[in-house]
């Protein structure tokens, strides 16, 4: 749990007392002044909560990651491009650089003009 969620909740907490001893003894003053920390606690419980929800996310794709990266058919796959390139340097070669060059004539190519809609 996020310190943000423990102060916004305690935040809540004292708006809405704060609010209820306003409304109690007619105080509009203290009954807003309660309405605004009773919110700004809820905003700030709800950014603690969004941050504890990255936190987790975060952490759940580093678990993945690292279990991807530990299994065997990572590794096979690894094992076995490497015996490729090694057995056949010169195909590796070519095919690196057909690739390369496909991916420069794709980020390099001239936005498409749009058509004439008049033929002058």
């Amino acid at each position: 749990m996020d310190k943000d969620r423990i102060a916004g909740a305690a935040k809540d907490a004292a708006g809405k007392i704060e609010g209820v001893v306003g409304k109690a003894t007619g105080d509009e003053r203290t009954e807003a002044s309660g309405r605004m920390r009773e919110a700004e606690g809820t905003v700030q419980n709800l950014y603690g909560q969004v941050k504890d929800g990255v936190r987790d996310a975060s952490e759940a794709a580093a678990n993945y990651a690292k279990d991807a990266l530990d299994s065997d058919t990572y590794r096979d796959g690894t094992q076995a491009l490497t015996d490729k390139v090694r057995d056949n340097p010169l195909g590796s070669l070519l095919i690196a650089g057909g690739i390369g060059f496909a991916l420069a004539m794709l980020m390099s190519r001239p936005p498409r003009r749009r058509p004439n809609r008049f033929n002058y």
